[in-house]
């Protein structure tokens, strides 16, 4: 057994050597090359062969590249921006006067109604004050009547006053009255001016106990209605509403309101490209949840912010499950209008020395060309981009190795996702 082991192991440590070592000598021996001979001696090579064409020294070596024939599409003009979603409205309640809440509590996250109690504060003394100014104002309105009568009382006095003087004023022209009775007329009818001056003024006092009475009233009953804290608008309740007893001062938070519908997505545009934008105009966005939204441009700003130099801009969405919360991060994309692009393949925009982004174009006469851009947006599909003619055939592979007026053998295709 020992033997044939050996034996083996001599066959496989020769084979090895000869596949390693001697390979070519093994080949040829097995008619590696015998169809190149037989091929060879069935087509014998003519007698004299012509040397293949050189190239002219001064033609340049053209560059393979792939293109595209690219032609320009009417595509929606886009501002892209980000930004977040933000409440409609956000109204922190607070209480106007001093007392112990006695309502229950509202947890924060339930949906209050325009015009729900949140917080109801204890009214103490304040209907003993209101029942009070109600008595003053009913006592101040009785006195009313009773000034009225006396400036009329005074009123009638001066009129017979009046016509006293004037008929001693004639008959002392007569010579049947003496001086001292015609200065006593006289001085009555002074005296009862003065009498009528008091009873309006008296009339006008009693008028103002009447206005200050009602002030009084409204004052006591305005006062009543602070006890009772409303929901301003429909929306939620961001805080809880003030605890049970809890003690209220004037300027004390009941509770956080946020109205969810609509809600608003805010973004901050360039300077640059503020004028591509217009109130009404159709945006949508992508929320940082992967939620797709859409409404227009409700608000536009006409000031820009002093450290970015952007200008403040609201989308007005609608929201009527609640789901979109405020606060979310969102991208944002508002049409600014229809232009003219061509869609390329990101791999197709490169740089020129001086900086500018453009792409490479194949010219008439198959020269490599350098031709300016301007990116518009992006899409799944690639770049949409301005600045090239209708019609343009666009190196998408190999732009990198070649420079205007290099000669360049393009292959072309078609399906620029490719």
């Amino acid at each position: 057994m020992r033997f044939v082991s050996f034996l083996t192991a001599c066959l496989v440590t020769a084979a090895l050597y000869l596949m390693v070592m001697e390979r070519d000598r093994v080949m040829e021996f097995v008619g590696r090359g015998a169809p190149e001979e037989t091929a060879a001696a069935e087509n014998p090579a003519p007698a004299t062969t012509a040397p293949a064409a050189a190239p002219a020294p001064d033609e340049p070596r053209r560059v393979s590249v792939v293109a595209l024939h690219s032609v320009a599409r009417p595509v929606a003009g886009a501002v892209l921006v980000r930004g977040r979603t933000e409440a409609a409205r956000q109204v922190e309640v607070r209480a106007e006067t001093t007392g112990a809440v006695i309502s229950e509590p509202l947890r924060k996250g339930a949906f209050v109604a325009a015009g729900e109690v949140m917080c109801e504060i204890a009214p103490g003394t304040r209907e003993v004050a209101l029942a009070e100014a109600q008595a003053r104002l009913a006592q101040a309105r009785a006195a009313l009547p009773e000034s009225r009568a006396r400036l009329a009382e005074a009123q009638a006095r001066l009129s017979e006053a009046e016509i006293n003087d004037r008929a001693a004023a004639r008959l002392l022209e007569d010579g049947f009255a003496t001086q001292t009775h015609a200065a006593s007329t006289n001085a009555a009818v002074e005296s009862a001016k003065a009498a009528v001056q008091a009873a309006k003024s008296g009339l006008e006092a009693a008028a103002s106990g009447v206005q200050s009475a009602e002030a009084g009233v409204a004052a006591a009953e305005k006062e009543i209605e602070r006890l009772t804290i409303e929901a301003p608008f429909a929306g939620l309740l961001e805080t809880d509403s003030a605890e049970l007893g809890a003690l209220l001062q004037p300027g004390a938070p009941c509770a956080t309101v946020i109205q969810l519908d609509p809600i608003k997505l805010v973004g901050f545009v360039p300077e640059t490209e503020v004028d591509k934008v217009a109130v009404g105009a159709r945006a949508g966005a992508k929320l940082a949840t992967g939620r797709a939204v859409d409404g227009r441009v409700s608000f536009l700003g006409r000031s820009a912010d002093p450290a970015t130099r952007t200008f403040r801009v609201e989308i007005e969405i609608a929201n009527g499950d609640l789901s979109i919360r405020d606060g979310q991060t969102a991208e944002i994309v508002i049409s600014s209008g229809e232009q003219v692009a061509h869609l390329l393949p990101q791999s197709a925009l490169t740089l020129d020395d001086a900086g500018r982004i453009g792409v490479r174009l194949v010219d008439e006469t198959a020269h490599a060309r350098f031709a300016p851009v301007t990116v518009l947006r992006d899409a799944v599909e690639g770049m949409w981009v301005a600045g090239l003619p209708d019609r343009a055939d666009v190196i998408v592979v190999g732009q990198e190795y070649v420079t205007d007026g290099v000669p360049v053998t393009p292959t072309f295709r078609e399906d620029v996702t490719q």
